[in-house]
């Protein structure tokens, strides 16, 4: 009997997360921030897009058309759901990589990207894979993709081995993965209750466990319990990705652009004495005990020149998508916590108070008189958007072609919200990519479409469907039994919504 999961949990579905780094809109500033000519993406490949919930909200928020594959036929049948409730350009299959990446009808890619799977397959998928992205990436195109790496996962492998080891020889048998991973959490608790020398020599180990005890069991499934799990170095990966003729460019998570966060002065001066990028990057790591990579990496790197350059890095678009006031002037790097330049980031914020999206190039013209340079401009959007309180915003004329679909795939959202807290995350047109938008947030903005007019009024359209449901809210920890109590629980929320949400949800275009 054929096994067609390949030793990857497929008896409990992945989260219903959304990934922003497969957002091809996000891959200019930190290209062009590391002097390398984006790609245009017109054409994009998810592989292993687990619930479909990126690859849908990428190709309805934006002009691309966008073709993916997961194997599971359960996870694809929901973002087949998805793609057919938007109208989107998106083609998404239930096909093995194997199968996927072999279709005569493939165009070739801009983008393509790979999220969470590199390091939970076998050296025979990475194969192919390796192989579709030398076939099928454009030169100039970008691959996106995210593993877990060493030296940052040096200390969990055997802790890992152990647990798995457990869930094979001590689970009780025909348990389900969830009772699984319960024991076998339980049973490492116990060990490291003896105090074991292997403790003493990781003292993060304990801190891990109970920090997973804590997590969700369907995350948990997925990160750990695949029979093939393979932390890889940036040298590694880079051997791998040879022979499609790929080269690292930049880090894809925006916050590593800033090496004042994430390295000491000592570091910055050792790295800047290696030429060799991919040394560098593996150095990098050791400083940062890097446990996850998120990189781009490029078939055929061009440098723009100085100008082309800066009149691209000008021309990128920025909009505020937290409330001006939540902004915290704080960041954490590697090195841990620290302070932004209030004469820097307030008059910056200021300009993007209103959430209209603003170029660089009109920040620099306003803030030029300031003494504020171009160069703390674009470090202030990396770290902005690297905190997620800001966003690239596409132009105007992608914005308008991406909004119905956006429109339809999140009423298909707000939808299932009514009896689910899973989808957390709605389409903007603006940024071509997803916001987080919690459940009564979207049943907020559901009983608005129906003509509810007041924090009151979408109070009680949320109750109504909870109480229905047979479901209460919580707070600070207990569960509020009477209708009062709930209700206004909810108007406060739906208060606060209308008066620090809202405004932000109309300036994406989502409410």
């Amino acid at each position: 009997m054929t096994d067609w999961s390949a030793g990857y949990v497929t008896d409990i579905g992945y989260t219903f997360g959304y990934y922003a780094e497969l957002n091809p809109q996000r891959l200019a500033l930190p290209l062009l921030a590391a002097g390398i000519v984006p790609p245009k993406v017109e054409a994009a490949c998810e592989l292993g897009f687990g619930q479909g919930m990126s690859i849908n909200i990428h190709a309805a928020a934006s002009t691309s058309v966008w073709w993916g594959t997961d194997f599971n036929p359960a996870q694809a049948g929901f973002a087949q759901e998805l793609a057919a409730a938007s109208g989107a350009s998106a083609r998404l299959f239930d096909q093995a990589f194997a199968e996927f990446c072999n279709r005569p009808d493939l165009p070739e890619f801009d983008f393509i990207g790979l999220h969470g799977i590199w390091s939970w397959i076998s050296d025979e998928n990475r194969a192919v894979i390796v192989d579709f992205v030398r076939r099928k990436l454009k030169v100039g195109g970008v691959l996106y993709i995210s593993y877990n790496t060493q030296p940052g996962w040096a200390a969990i492998v055997p802790m890992r081995e152990l647990l798995i080891a457990h869930s094979d020889a001590l689970a009780a048998k025909g348990h389900g993965i969830v009772s699984r991973i319960d024991a076998a959490l339980d049973f490492a608790e116990k060990l490291l209750a003896t105090q074991p020398a292997y403790a003493a020599a990781n003292p993060q180990v304990p801190q891990r466990i109970a920090k997973m005890k804590e997590q969700n069991r369907h995350y948990l499934a997925h990160e750990y319990f695949n029979r093939d799990w393979h932390p890889m170095s940036v040298a590694k990966m880079a051997e791998w990705l040879a022979p499609a003729k790929l080269r690292f460019a930049a880090s894809a998570h925006y916050l590593d652009h800033v090496d004042a966060i994430n390295l000491s002065e000592a570091q910055q001066a050792l790295l800047d004495t290696i030429p060799d990028a991919n040394f560098r990057q593996l150095v990098r790591d050791f400083c940062c005990n890097t446990q996850f990579r998120r990189d781009y990496w490029i078939k055929g790197v061009r440098h723009p020149t100085a100008f082309e350059r800066l009149e691209a890095l000008r021309a990128q678009r920025l909009i505020l998508i937290t409330p001006r006031d939540a902004v915290s002037l704080k960041v954490t790097g590697s090195r841990g916590e620290a302070s932004l330049n209030e004469g820097v980031y307030q008059p910056i914020l200021d300009r993007l108070a209103s959430h209209k999206p603003m170029t660089l190039a009109q920040i620099e013209q306003e803030l030029t008189p300031k003494g504020i340079t171009f160069a703390q401009i674009v470090q202030a959007a990396l770290i902005l958007v690297g905190k997620g309180d800001a966003a690239i915003a596409q132009e105007e004329s992608s914005v308008t072609r991406a909004k119905k679909a956006c429109d339809r795939l999140n009423q298909h959202l707000m939808a299932k919200s009514r009896a689910s807290n899973n989808f957390a995350y709605l389409a903007s047109p603006v940024t071509g990519g997803g916001v987080t938008v919690p459940r009564f947030h979207q049943l907020f903005l559901l009983a608005r479409q129906h003509g509810r007019k007041t924090a009151e009024e979408w109070a009680r359209f949320a109750w109504d469907h909870l109480q229905a449901l047979g479901q209460r809210l919580t707070k600070e920890g207990k569960a509020l039994t009477t209708a009062d109590e709930n209700l206004s629980e909810l108007t406060a929320q739906a208060q606060t919504f209308a008066e620090r949400q809202l405004p932000i949800l109309k300036a994406l275009q989502i409410a």
